[in-house]
């Protein structure tokens, strides 16, 4: 079962013996080009909704993992600490710590902070400044990311630097909080991760097993209930011809196994169940 707080910070269910709930750290802005890259205006539009400046809302969500002996916080969105001409561009909604607070959940609280990838939106409350440096947000956790995703955000390309911001992790990779994986492997019991290759060449979903039941936060793979189509991706995607083959290969195991699908960037379904129809046309679910 499902349940939504009334102010609408946070939605929660349990898989297995995991409790899942998904905070938010408010929505910012994206282009709608950008957002659905070749896809035609005439076709997206039909989903969401673009502003008079093209621009569609987005959401940035966090899932929270508690069960076991360790809380896990997948995803710190896009945080606070924006430079001014970035946020004129995005916003910087900055809730995310506020919405934890709400539920009880403290900065201390939090044992494995998991980085699908290193773009600004996925890792900004990864630090906060403190006395003009950037210090751990949650100081207790460990962190987690591919040693890949590190490496190609530190040669800033300039097809995407725009996207990485060291400080929101070489201090914490100095300091030996964060921890940079070679491959798939679980984190903690239960809690794995996995390379899905496409909107980066090592972007990482993060999957939830207990009890017979699956989750998965699939990060920019799938961004929203809208991109569930193979072809449906973000201009963002590095490798988009990887991205199709990477939603295939999830497809092939998620759907017959009935995992809910986390979205990371859907404003008002943080996740649902995704299948497909009589005739083969991709399909959303709500979870109940």
């Amino acid at each position: 079962m499902t349940t939504k707080s009334e102010n609408d910070l946070m939605q929660r269910t349990t898989i297995g013996d995991f409790e899942l709930s998904v905070f938010s750290d408010g929505t910012y802005f994206l282009g709608g080009g950008a957002f659905f890259g070749v896809v035609p205006k005439v076709m997206w539009s039909k989903k969401v909704m673009a502003d008079e400046q093209n621009r569609v809302v987005a959401g940035l969500n966090s899932l929270l993992v508690r069960g076991g002996k360790r809380t896990v916080l997948v995803e710190t969105g896009i945080g606070n600490k924006l430079p001014e001409r970035m946020v004129k561009i995005y916003g910087q909604p900055a809730k995310l710590l506020e919405n934890l607070s709400a539920a009880g959940v403290a900065p201390e609280d939090v044992d494995v902070v998991i980085n699908t990838h290193l773009h600004f939106d996925h890792c900004g409350w990864n630090t906060v400044r403190k006395n003009g440096q950037a210090v751990a947000t949650f100081p207790k956790a460990q962190y987690y990311v591919q040693e890949g995703e590190w490496q190609h955000g530190r040669r800033q390309h300039e097809r995407d630097a725009i996207s990485y911001i060291s400080d929101n992790y070489d201090p914490l990779i100095k300091n030996g909080q964060m921890h940079l994986l070679h491959g798939d492997q679980e984190i903690v019991p239960g809690v794995w991760v996995k390379i899905f290759p496409g909107h980066t060449a090592n972007m990482q979903a993060v999957i939830i097993k207990s009890g017979g039941k699956t989750a998965c936060y699939i990060s920019d793979l799938i961004p929203t209930t809208a991109h569930v189509d193979l072809t449906w991706g973000m201009a963002f995607d590095l490798f988009p011809l990887q991205t199709i083959e990477s939603k295939k290969s999830y497809y092939a195991q998620a759907i017959p196994e009935k995992w809910l699908t986390v979205f990371t960037h859907d404003p008002t379904v943080p996740w649902a169940y995704v299948g497909r129809d009589q005739v083969g046309k991709m399909l959303v679910q709500a979870a109940g």
